[in-house]
């Protein structure tokens, strides 16, 4: 009987709340102290990786990153070597680094993490992300792709956004558009200041149409990320031994200001 209740128990108290955790997006956070610098502010910008559940505030271990740079006037530099670790909060690893930027125009900065193994989905997630940084008011190179495997290319000039502007992008895979792609919205809800009334209001969902573009109002200030899925050809091991699938990401981070 005791075994019977504590079933029941786990069944009706716990059980949901891992299933809603297991159900919050995943989101390969890339966020700049700034987005837009002017000549006479500090030149140094940094950047904080992050792989977490953004609105929750709920965090994963990141690894050491595969990749991480930035791509100015065409060309890319490698900042993985600059990356030092960080716990921002017990337990968690995360990376950061300053960057000085020299030149006018936008810098994109892109991050290809290290597999991360999700058990409660039996595969490996894969989120290619990154986010624009305009320098000295040259506003030249945002919609340039990095050619990352999956990549949103933006079609709204992503910074100098308000509340309440919208966002709008394409989905690419391999370089060509995603069809109908679903797209994860989720905002960065640092402090926990936003609270939502029933778990839907923590992703927003858009669908793309047939040439991968999406659109998307921004409601607050902060930081926003958008995350469009896609199963990737090949698979990985999993710690099991056993052929796991593959999740690719193309995430995209964007700042809203609101009127001051």
């Amino acid at each position: 009987m005791v075994k019977s209740k504590l079933f029941i128990f786990f069944i009706v108290a716990v059980l949901p709340m891992v299933m809603a955790t297991a159900a919050f997006a995943h989101f390969q956070a890339i966020l700049p102290s700034d987005n837009i610098l002017t000549q006479d502010e500090d030149h140094n910008v940094t950047l904080s990786l992050l792989f977490i559940h953004p609105f929750e505030q709920q965090l994963m271990d990141m690894e050491r990153p595969a990749a991480f740079g930035v791509m100015a006037r065409g060309q890319k530099t490698n900042l993985l070597p600059t990356l030092s670790e960080f716990s921002p909060a017990e337990g968690f690893k995360a990376w950061k680094t300053s960057y000085e930027i020299r030149r006018p125009g936008d810098h994109i900065f892109y991050v290809e993490p290290t597999p991360y193994w999700e058990p409660a989905e039996g595969k490996y997630i894969i989120h290619y992300a990154k986010s624009v940084v305009n320098a000295f008011g040259m506003e030249e190179g945002w919609d340039a792709p990095v050619d990352l495997r999956a990549e949103i290319l933006p079609l709204t000039r992503p910074y100098g956004l308000w509340k309440g502007n919208v966002f709008q992008g394409q989905v690419l895979v391999e370089g060509v558009p995603l069809s109908g792609a679903f797209v994860e919205i989720e905002y960065y809800n640092e402090g926990l200041k936003r609270r939502a009334p029933a778990p839907p209001f923590v992703t927003q969902v858009v669908r793309a149409d047939e040439r991968g573009v999406f659109t998307y109002g921004l409601p607050w200030e902060g930081w926003w990320g958008f995350a469009a899925l896609a199963d990737a050809p090949e698979t990985m091991k999993s710690p099991s031994g056993e052929d796991a699938p593959v999740e690719l990401g193309a995430v995209m981070w964007v700042r809203a200001k609101k009127d001051e």
